[in-house]
């Protein structure tokens, strides 16, 4: 076949191939949210087929409101129903044996602990998503660190890695693997059961471990966590004003320009037990109290302008009596962003870290920053997975923020928590994976089952239930799967594979199911996975149509190409995360991700080849 034998598609599918062509520059877009991007995409795709009705070959009109269906999708239930059922397991504090099982053999045996620490990550990311096994890890492995002079830099990016080497052995291992089996399911290629692929995906599994403990340590460079640098605290004090205070008499906003704009108020006592509001247009008087935070050098600063006296209590501060840190009984730790953060899109500003968390922000660290930037100036940047905020706070404010999902504290502490509905999450999720190991159930309904179950022991609330759930994930999953429909059924995806096997006109099978997994490989270390898996799945089947080649393998490639996130740091949330915790940079995931991902790649395809005889 000549590649100039590939006839034009229809207009429809030239405009699908086009949209898609810009559903993947969006996703690419880190300034745009994925969520919108996945809307953008879905209107667009609704409101052009209600202007321009397509009407298939075969008689059947695609409507707009089809692609809709992503919200009702089985592969979205089931995606949703997991995620809940792993809130489950990280809110009863069933993998907290986990972890002391490996803070024990660190400190019995650090030669063989990373190899048993890969071993269990990767076991339990065939079952559970991986973003709370690593979040789980990543503070243990630093109170490693701290606790043996070792440097993370050779733990943390192995462990981050083999958490997503992991994912690929069973269809509930990510949402990529459940998306791709779903896509496939509806074109009429046997639905996967659980284990159907974890002997190629176990063996690659194991050449991964031994690449992950033997060499990639000596790949990466000895890198500092992020806020090693000395950074000023923040104090609270009160600035009192006597008679003659310059600010006596003014506004609190003359106040404030008087103090360059950088004071802030927290709040104004004006005599005993009575307090002023602390409005712009409040005239202070003598004898006011005011409370505000900040570094020393600001606060004595503040005092002098405003033509008061600096108090710490009811202790003047001056050389005799300094501002005592302990005394105020304040720590500064390292938070991170989860990936299922509330926080994320979020403006510092707008984001309420003191008054809803107790957190006093000094400093924020971003892979793509150099720079440790100050928190003067950046209210209105934009919280994203995985940035590292240096904060301020109290012992047990920090305590409390660890039984949240919203930061990960990284003080490489390893009290995880336990409660009592510990065994009860792991029994659920235990009867869930076993019912669908079986055929009892597909995945869908049994997660369902199980997130009900939760419910009814009490061991989830509603409200965390929801909190599990991530937009992000749901619409780029509906976005991909009305995408991955516009191109089957208006003949994109035919055309797409006829232009796949023009270019490799006269290559054996095994290589072009080879170029089709280094094709999403590729694909998916620039965009979003789910979003490359259900766009390669139907080119995929219909590659192997016009071959006269059983599909499952080549879905089989989609599937596990669209799962070698290693590359680069955007290529998987938890990429992001471990990148800032850690203090890596770009290059060290393309050092170690890059001959990662081509090894998996010829050990996959050369394990596909020889289980389906191409």
């Amino acid at each position: 076949m000549a590649l100039m034998s590939v006839l034009l598609p229809n207009m429809h599918a030239l405009m699908v191939l086009v949209l898609v062509l810009v559903a993947l520059v969006l996703f690419s877009r880190e300034r745009i949210p994925l969520e919108t991007s996945s809307l953008v995409v879905l209107v667009v795709l609704t409101i052009g087929f209600q202007l321009f009705p397509y009407t298939a070959v075969d008689g059947s009109t695609l409507r707009s409101i089809d692609f809709f269906q992503g919200f009702g999708h089985q592969a979205l239930i089931a995606v949703s129903a997991l995620m809940i059922l792993g809130e489950g397991l990280i809110r009863s504090g069933a993998l907290e044996p986990v972890g002391r099982f490996l803070t024990t053999i660190w400190r019995k045996s650090p030669a063989l602990s990373m190899l048993g620490t890969l071993l269990v990550c990767a076991v339990l990311s065939a079952f559970i998503n991986n973003t709370p096994i690593v979040v789980m890890l990543l503070p243990i492995l630093l109170g490693v660190a701290l606790r043996t002079g070792r440097s993370s830099s050779g733990m943390l990016l192995p462990v981050g890695l083999i958490s997503i080497v992991g994912g690929m052995a069973t269809t509930i291992g990510t949402s990529t693997n459940l998306l791709v089996v779903g896509v496939a399911a509806d074109m009429g290629v046997a639905e996967f059961q659980m284990f159907d692929f974890f002997l190629p995906a176990a063996i690659a599994g194991g050449v991964a471990i031994l690449y992950l403990w033997l060499i990639a340590p000596r790949l990466l460079p000895e890198r500092q966590v992020p806020m090693k640098s000395p950074v000023k605290r923040l104090y609270t004090a009160q600035i009192r004003l006597h008679e003659g205070s310059q600010a006596a008499g003014s506004t609190l906003a003359e106040a404030i320009d008087l103090c360059r704009g950088e004071l802030k108020v927290e709040k104004i006592q004006r005599g005993p037990g009575v307090f002023v509001t602390p409005l712009p247009d409040v005239v202070l008087t003598a004898g006011d109290r005011i409370t505000t935070t900040n570094t020393q050098d600001n606060l004595r600063e503040f005092a002098h302008l405003l033509g008061g006296k600096l108090f710490s209590g009811d202790i003047e501060v001056d050389d005799t009596h300094p501002l005592d840190y302990a005394k105020q009984n304040q720590v500064i730790a390292e938070v991170a962003i989860t990936p299922n953060s509330k926080l994320l899109g979020v403006r510092i500003g707008q984001a309420r870290l003191l008054s809803r968390y107790k957190l006093r922000l000094l400093a924020l660290h971003r892979f793509d920053r150099e720079d440790e930037t100050r928190a003067t100036g950046v209210d209105n940047t934009v919280l994203k997975s995985g940035d590292v905020l240096l904060v301020q706070s109290g012992p047990k404010d920090l305590s409390t923020l660890k039984e949240g999902g919203d930061f990960l504290v990284l003080d490489g502490g390893v009290d995880l928590p336990k409660t009592a509905k510990a065994p009860m999450a792991l029994g659920i999720m235990a009867a869930v994976i076993l019912v669908a190991a079986v055929g009892l159930l597909p995945i869908a309904i049994s997660a369902i089952l199980g997130v009900l179950a939760l419910l009814v022991t009490r061991t989830l609330t509603w409200q965390e239930a929801m909190g599990a759930l991530s937009v992000q994930v749901i619409m780029i999953i509906v976005a991909s799967l009305a995408l991955g429909m516009a191109l089957m059924r208006t003949g994109a995806a035919d055309w797409l594979a006829q232009a796949f096997l023009s270019i490799s006109f006269g290559a054996p099978g095994f290589a072009i199911l080879g170029f089709l997994m280094l094709a999403m490989a590729a694909l998916t270390n620039v965009v979003s996975n789910n979003a490359a898996a259900v766009i390669g799945t139907p080119i995929a089947i219909s590659v192997a149509q016009q071959l006269m080649l059983p599909a499952e393998p080549f879905v089989l490639a989609v599937l596990f190409g669209a799962n070698l996130s290693f590359a680069t740091p955007m290529a998987y949330q938890t990429n992001l995360l471990v990148m800032n915790a850690g203090g890596y940079k770009f290059n060290d995931f393309v050092r170690v991700g890059l001959p990662l991902m081509m090894l998996l790649w010829l050990v996959l395809t050369a394990t596909l080849t020889y289980a389906y005889q191409l």
